[in-house]
C-alpha cells in the first residue's frame, strides 16, 4: 500500500512571496499619500443678512401738523439814565454824598426790579464815567424804548419830583430837529408821568409833577421823564431818610417798577389822572 509523504503534497494556488510583498508596499504608499493630502472644506454659501422690516414713520396728529409758528412777544425796553458821573459830581447831598453816586446806586437797584418783571433794561452807565447829554440821548434813541427815565437826587424838597419836557407837542416827523426831538413824544411822556404820579400817590409817597427845559430829555424820541429823589420828611419836615438810604430807595424803586408794569400792560395807552 502506498503512503503519501507530507512534503510531497502538491501546493495549490499560492502566489509567489515577492509578488505579495510588492502589493503590500504599493498599498502602504497609497495610504501614506492619502494621509498627507489636506482635506478640502466643503464650499459654503455666503451668509445673508436677515431681512429688516421697514420702520414706520411716526404718525402726525392733525392738531400738531396745523399748529402755527410761535412768534416772540414784542420787546418792552426801558432806558435808565443815571445822571451825572465822572467829572460831573452833581449836587452835594446833606449826608455828604455826591449826587452821581446816589444816582448810579438807584439805577442799579431799579434795573434789577424791572428785569425781574420781564422788562429789557438798558442803562446809559454802569460805572462812574462822564457822559454828555448828546451821548445819553443817542443811547436812548438807539434803544427804541417804550420808556426813558433819567434818575437824579436832590437835597432840597421832599419825596419825589417828576419832570417832563416843556416842549410843545408836535405831530410825528421823520426828521425831527435834534434839540427838540422830544416834541414828537411829549404827549406820551405826559401820560407816563401821570401813571408814575398815580403810583406814588397810591403808595403814600409825596410827589410833585412839573415841566421844564431838559437838555438830555429834549433830544430823546421816547416817552421820557426825570425822576428826582429828594429826602423823605415827616409831618414836621424833619428828614427821615436821605436819598442814598437803601431802604428808602427800595420803596421808591418798587413803586416805579409797579407803574412801569402798568405802562407795559396798557401798551402806553393808560390815561392816568393828571394832578
Amino acid at each position: 500500500m502506498a503512503t503519501s509523504h507530507p512534503h510531497c503534497t502538491p501546493r495549490r494556488n499560492r502566489k509567489p512571496y515577492g509578488l505579495r510583498v510588492g502589493i503590500f508596499a504599493l498599498l502602504c504608499g497609497a495610504a501614506s499619500l492619502f494621509a498627507q493630502t489636506p482635506a478640502q472644506p466643503a464650499p459654503q454659501s455666503p451668509a445673508q443678512a436677515p431681512a429688516q422690516s421697514p420702520v414706520p414713520a411716526p404718525a402726525q396728529s392733525p392738531a400738531s401738523a396745523s399748529v402755527p409758528p410761535v412768534t416772540a412777544p414784542p420787546r418792552f425796553v426801558v432806558v435808565l439814565d443815571a445822571a451825572h458821573g465822572g467829572d460831573d459830581l452833581g449836587g452835594k447831598l446833606i449826608d455828604g454824598q455826591d449826587e452821581k453816586s446816589v444816582d448810579l446806586a438807584f439805577s442799579v437797584r431799579l434795573r434789577s426790579l424791572l428785569a425781574a418783571r420781564g422788562m429789557q433794561v438798558i442803562t446809559t452807565r454802569e460805572q462812574d464815567r462822564t457822559l454828555s447829554p448828546i451821548e445819553r440821548a443817542e443811547a436812548a434813541n438807539h434803544a427804541n424804548a417804550q420808556a426813558c427815565i433819567s434818575l437824579h437826587a436832590a437835597e432840597s424838597g421832599y419825596g419825589v419830583h417828576i419832570f417832563t419836557s416843556s416842549l410843545t407837542p408836535a405831530t410825528s416827523s421823520r426828521f425831527a430837529a435834534w434839540k427838540t426831538a422830544q416834541s414828537v413824544a411829549v404827549s406820551r411822556s405826559l401820560v407816563l408821568a401821570g401813571v408814575l404820579n398815580s403810583a406814588f400817590n397810591q403808595a403814600g409817597i409825596n410827589v410833585t409833577l412839573s415841566s421844564t427845559t431838559l437838555p438830555g430829555i429834549d433830544s430823546m424820541t421816547c416817552p421820557a421823564v426825570v425822576i428826582e429823589l429828594a429826602p423823605e420828611r415827616d409831618s414836621g419836615h424833619k428828614i427821615v431818610s436821605e436819598p442814598g438810604n437803601a431802604e428808602y430807595q427800595a420803596r421808591i424803586a418798587q413803586t416805579i417798577a409797579a407803574a412801569l408794569l402798568q405802562w407795559k400792560t396798557s401798551d402806553g395807552k393808560t390815561e392816568a389822572a393828571q394832578p
